[in-house]
């Protein structure tokens, strides 16, 4: 094949490459937007998360991050529609400074974090804390017009006194970023001040800086707008550290900022949970006490819209009727007997029909109790040796394969997977029960997962689950999770 043959039939491929739409890579109905960060004065690898944390909470965003902004161009731009700058430190590549300038420019937006107000002015940046070194860099003007102010050396010289906790003051409160929010709100931050303001910005909020703390004594602004050609800028000084920005105000005014700057309109409510919860999401009560385990189960249960839990530990977890409170009962204990007023209490629960997940040494639970074990659970990890019933075993530090059986909802399209767990031999396992999941290894029984025989809740029972391994697993955390809504009747 000639060399303008091939270039033919190579060139609609590249035409064909270059055309697959944005959405195949981002979320349907979602503003884009790109975190900026990888070099600050401040502890960005802190920050970072949180800013992104925040706005994946707010439901409206699409976030990516870039620790090497130098590297960005139009095109790597051209599908955001806002940029938030958390970021203090050397210059970008002319490439990058002229692209974040046509962006914000040719109408999109910007958001500057803190000290990102900081660099590319004046003032030297700040290198290493060990080396205590300055960098004095030639000046990007246009970042300056951007942002609405720069740094001065020159009296009086901008900076911060005393970190104090202190309140904004909304100045607009008709401006669409500020609209419904109470008129102030309370802050520990640095207070930065004598900002050198640039003509036009619109000051949205303010606060006083004592001067018991260092300050000038007088209202200081914080929180303002910038009109950069077609583009929006939303400027915030606040947000030194996630001490600073888990002020309410501070991530209500943040989250709204993006959206203003994205698109120029607010939706977003007045408050913004970081725990966002839907409105039926499944009600869990998670039982604790009788063994000791680490602290990093719980965050098994973070992160889910559809999944509400309390804690309430033994010996007090079922001194009350749960049924108006609770979908499901998740069982990470290890107790042996119960009070007879506590029984009822339980027994009354899983006969209503509502949903029970016991996870790894709950299968030691009740002992005494057959029907628990024999007519709900199914399986029991037996203490002392009975008739017909040799004592099981367990071994820590297990490396060991696990495999997903059938196609029941919790495991289905689950891969097999390794885990590093707790390991339990000649647990007592009901005959018919409905296996989930199964392990090869001499120190484990067959069946590890199962559906456990109850005819009136859906009971599931899971044995891994020891240690920080599996707990950090997202494989496991999915089977949790599946395992409560199945038995809450929402798979």
């Amino acid at each position: 094949m000639g060399r303008l043959a091939f270039l033919l039939v190579l060139a609609p491929a590249l035409a064909g490459a270059q055309a697959v739409p944005d959405e195949f890579f981002f979320e349907k109905d979602r503003l884009r937007v790109l975190i900026v960060t990888g070099r600050n004065n401040h502890d960005w690898r802190a920050t970072t998360p949180f800013l992104r944390r925040v706005l994946d909470a707010a439901g409206k965003f699409d976030v990516r991050v870039t620790e090497e902004p130098g590297s960005l161009s139009a095109e790597s731009l051209r599908p955001y529609d806002a940029l938030v700058i958390n970021y203090c430190g050397p210059r970008w590549s002319s490439q990058t400074e002229k692209a974040v300038e046509d962006f914000v420019r040719g109408g999109k937006g910007m958001v500057v974090i803190h000290a990102a107000d900081y660099p590319f002015g004046e003032l030297p940046v700040l290198g290493e804390k060990m080396t205590n070194t300055k960098i004095r860099q030639k000046p990007w003007p246009e970042w300056a017009k951007m942002v609405g102010a720069r740094w001065s050396e020159a009296e009086p010289r901008t900076g911060h006194g005393t970190r104090h906790a202190y309140r904004v003051t909304w100045k607009d409160m008709e401006h669409p970023i500020a609209r419904g929010l109470e008129r102030d709100f309370l802050i520990s931050d640095e207070l930065y001040h004598n900002f050198r303001l640039e003509p036009g910005i619109h000051i949205l909020a303010a606060a006083f800086d004592a001067k018991q703390m260092r300050g000038t004594g007088k209202e200081e602004p914080l929180i303002w707008t910038v009109a950069y050609g077609k583009g929006r800028v939303f400027h915030t000084a606040l947000g030194h550290d996630v001490d600073a920005m888990q002020a309410p105000g501070f991530v209500v005014s943040y989250a709204r900022g993006v959206e203003w700057a994205a698109r120029a309109a607010v939706t977003l409510p007045a408050t913004i949970s970081l725990n966002p919860k839907d409105k039926d999401a499944v009600r869990v009560l998670l039982v604790t006490g009788g063994h000791d385990h680490e602290a990093s189960f719980y965050a098994i249960f973070e992160g889910h819209r559809n999944i509400r839990v309390n804690v309430d530990p033994h010996p007090v977890a079922f001194r009350k009727d749960l049924r108006k409170d609770y979908d499901v009962i998740v069982l990470y204990d290890s107790v042996q007997e119960l009070p007879e007023v506590q029984r009822k209490n339980l027994r009354a629960f899983v006969e209503s029909g509502k949903g029970l997940v016991a996870l790894h040494h709950a299968v030691v639970d009740l002992t005494g109790w057959e029907w628990w074990w024999r007519e709900v659970i199914g399986g029991l990890y037996v203490l002392k040796a009975m008739p017909g019933m040799p004592a099981s075993t367990y071994l820590h530090d297990v490396e060991m394969v696990v495999n997903p059986v059938g196609s029941h909802p919790i495991v289905k399209d689950l891969p097999q997977m390794r885990l590093y767990d707790e390991t339990y031999k000649q647990v007592w396992l009901r005959e018919g029960v409905e296996p989930l999941l199964t392990a090869d290894h001499p120190t484990s029984d067959k069946v590890i997962g199962w559906i456990g025989p109850c005819t009136t809740s859906k009971v599931v029972v899971l044995q891994p689950g020891h240690g920080r391994e599996s707990h950090e697993s997202p494989w496991y955390r999915t089977l949790v999770s599946r395992a409560v809504l199945w038995s809450a009747g929402r798979l």
